[in-house]
């Protein structure tokens, strides 16, 4: 079996979020801390940018991050999907689309599937693709190699 998953995923899904919505919130209650005590702005008006990070991050998180699946596996012509302490084997034939995002940070590859799994009717998941100079600007390779392999056996089973 390979991995087709990046071990990052976690990180992504469960630290993350922790530091980065923490981090406004400590910020806003030491300016509200201070505002109590006379040395800052009025208390509402200094928790304003730490409410509105908060939420911009947050909404970042749910449209990019919270929808990842924790590992993907590619096992001959099956994939292996591990989420949540639950696994799916999902057949390579029955993958209609493959598709991977260029310039977006986590990178993710999504799967639109012929019908529903146990994770949906699509499934996606930052590759493990190494990035690096003008990684960004071309095709993942994990994709282009899933991409290939669906349509060789697209090819076989005609």
């Amino acid at each position: 079996m390979r991995r087709l998953s990046s071990t990052f995923t976690v990180f992504y899904k469960r630290v993350f979020p922790l530091t980065a919505l923490l981090i406004p919130i400590l910020a806003g209650a030491a300016l509200w801390h201070a505002s109590m005590h006379g040395r800052a702005p009025i208390g509402w008006l200094s928790l304003l940018p730490s409410l509105v990070i908060f939420l911009v991050g947050l909404a970042i998180y749910r449209k990019l991050i919270v929808d990842l699946v924790d590992e993907v596996w590619l096992d001959a012509d099956q994939l292996v999907v591990k989420n949540g302490g639950q696994q799916a084997r999902i057949r390579l034939v029955d993958v209609i689309n493959v598709n991977a995002t260029v310039m977006i940070n986590p990178r993710r590859v999504t799967l639109s599937l012929r019908a529903d799994s146990r994770f949906g009717r699509s499934i996606a998941f930052m590759p493990a693709t190494v990035g690096g100079v003008g990684a960004a600007f071309k095709p993942d390779p994990i994709a282009t190699d899933l991409i290939g392999r669906i349509d060789a056996l697209r090819q076989v089973l005609r």
